[in-house]
């Protein structure tokens, strides 16, 4: 059977009453979990929803969210899980994009779900503690192919609006045994994690890499260091996952924590940017625990490559595997060890495409399954990649992919604007933050913190431009085309240095 529940109702039958999940509300067994999820595919059924239906899913990382993830898999379904933080004109797209049949949302996010269902005519479900969804459960789990898909996520490059990303069944069991073993995940461990579940990092490589393993998985709704450090003492964490902003709180908050205090820590995976070497260095010292970076994308199902404690700092390490890696220049052929090029990817993780985007889909992936990355790379004799920069202008802040294109295309919507571009200068805690330079129409009196304020209404959180710049206009080629490169951002880094003094 192929199904991407499949872990769950396996360690189920073979150890019911090991704890699957816990959380602030309590604990779940693999069997009370499989059980919750197969009823949350039976209430589905009996909505007539049947396999390559699909299934928009907004919640939070909460046990709930993985119980209706599992059931809408155990029925066949395709789950979309979005953003909690999605405005309602985006969740409208993302609907109408996927084609979904049916909205969950977690009952505490607010009215933008249901109205953005009601705009499509769709049903809607909340989602509400302990995901309640009847006494009978589905009699047989859906047997699906491995090419099938089974979740859509939404992600873009620069230009155009977001793009569906199909992952497929046997891309995410492959994620989550790669991971697993990447991990040396065992039913003995206790990983937790604050991450997102929407985003494909806790998803596939934190989640399924646990199910799969058959360990105890601790959640955090809301990431914050001291609840992390809480959660780490009092479940007694085995393995953290999170994206480098986490560990640079956690250590700011560890006081005078030793690595004594954190002795059953025996591994933390860092992903979804680039780590700094001195982070990596001063966590390892504070907790005791070697700190590894993998790499990988939304469309490798978050795994590519695995940095090991051997691979040198400033690297992720080597291709994970059953997966190739390989480094080729501008005409698409293979370059030599350390010598810059765009990563290329192939393996068992790589997506099937993007949803109704075959153009698209063309432009990055090969015939005989190579995925062109859009990122800039080297590799050494010992075969470890080393990022060195981004094809794509995408900005990542504090793990969360923010596409320039789709915020200018919001900055474009005020009267007052001529033109804008979006780009990222350097953050201490996030990474990266979103600064925008903008040309106003003659005689305007907008200032910063009004376009910060109008984008606010229009985008989510982690999207919305915090400095802004006003030019008289912006640097272009000899085509007309903005040449965003060439844009200066010490303008910008001194705007946001004055509004933090200003705080």
């Amino acid at each position: 059977m192929a199904s991407v529940i499949t872990p769950v109702l396996r360690h189920a039958d073979s150890d019911p009453e090991h704890v699957a999940l816990r959380s602030a509300q309590g604990s779940w067994t693999y069997a009370r979990l499989s059980d919750a999820a197969l009823a949350y595919a039976e209430a589905l059924r009996q909505q007539s929803i049947g396999a390559g239906d699909r299934v928009l899913l907004i919640a939070p990382t909460v046990p709930e969210f993985v119980i209706a993830y599992l059931g809408i898999h155990a029925l066949g379904g395709v789950v979309v899980p979005v953003n909690t933080m999605s405005t309602r004109s985006e969740l409208e797209y993302f609907i109408g994009d996927a084609g979904c049949s049916l909205v969950v949302a977690w009952h505490e996010l607010g009215s933008a779900a249901a109205e953005a269902a009601t705009t499509h005519g769709v049903p809607h479900w909340s989602l509400t503690e302990g995901a309640r969804a009847g006494d009978e459960i589905l009699g047989v789990v859906c047997d699906r192919a491995s090419d099938d898909t089974a979740v859509i996520l939404f992600t873009s490059g620069t230009t155009g609006r977001p793009k569906g990303a199909e992952l497929t069944v046997g891309n995410l069991l492959s994620a989550g045994e790669i991971s697993a073993r990447l991990c040396g995940t065992t039913p003995e461990d206790r990983v937790g994690t604050g991450l997102p579940l929407f985003h494909v990092f806790g998803q596939a490589a934190v989640l399924m890499s646990a199910l799969t393993g058959g360990a105890t998985v601790s959640l955090l709704a809301r990431f914050s260091a001291e609840a992390m450090l809480d959660m780490l003492r009092r479940d007694r964490l085995t393995i953290m996952c999170g994206v480098p902003t986490m560990w640079n709180a956690m250590l700011h908050s560890a006081g005078d924590a030793t690595a004594d205090d954190f002795a059953q820590l025996r591994l933390a995976v860092s992903g979804g940017a680039s780590l700094p070497a001195e982070v990596a260095r001063a966590f390892q010292e504070k907790f005791g625990c070697t700190l590894l970076e993998g790499y990988g994308l939304t469309e490798t199902t978050a795994v590519a490559t695995f940095s090991g404690a051997t691979a040198p700092p400033g690297t992720v390490g080597q291709a994970v595997f059953d997966t190739e890696v390989q480094i080729r220049d501008q005409d698409g052929r293979a370059v030599g060890r350390n010598t810059a090029g765009e990563v290329y990817i192939k393996g068992p993780t790589v997506m099937r495409g993007y949803h109704n985007r075959p153009d698209a889909t063309t432009e990055v992936l090969s015939a005989d399954g190579w995925l062109r990355t859009g990122d800039i790379g080297a590799m050494d004799a010992e075969g470890n990649l080393r990022i060195v920069d981004r094809v794509k202008d995408l900005i990542i802040r504090g793990g969360y992919n923010v596409y320039p294109s789709e915020v200018e295309a919001v900055l474009y919507e005020h009267p007052d604007i001529v033109e804008a571009a979006v780009v990222g200068i350097p953050h201490e805690h996030y990474g990266e933050e979103v600064a925008a330079v903008v040309v106003l129409r003659p005689g305007s009196r907008q200032d910063g913190p009004a376009i910060t304020a109008w984008s606010r209404e229009r985008l989510s959180a982690y999207k919305i431009p915090r400095v802004v710049q006003f030019v008289d206009e912006l640097p272009k080629g000899s085509t007309g085309k903005l040449l965003k490169r060439a844009i200066d951002r010490d303008p910008l880094v001194k705007i946001a240095a004055d509004q933090a003094g200003a705080r």
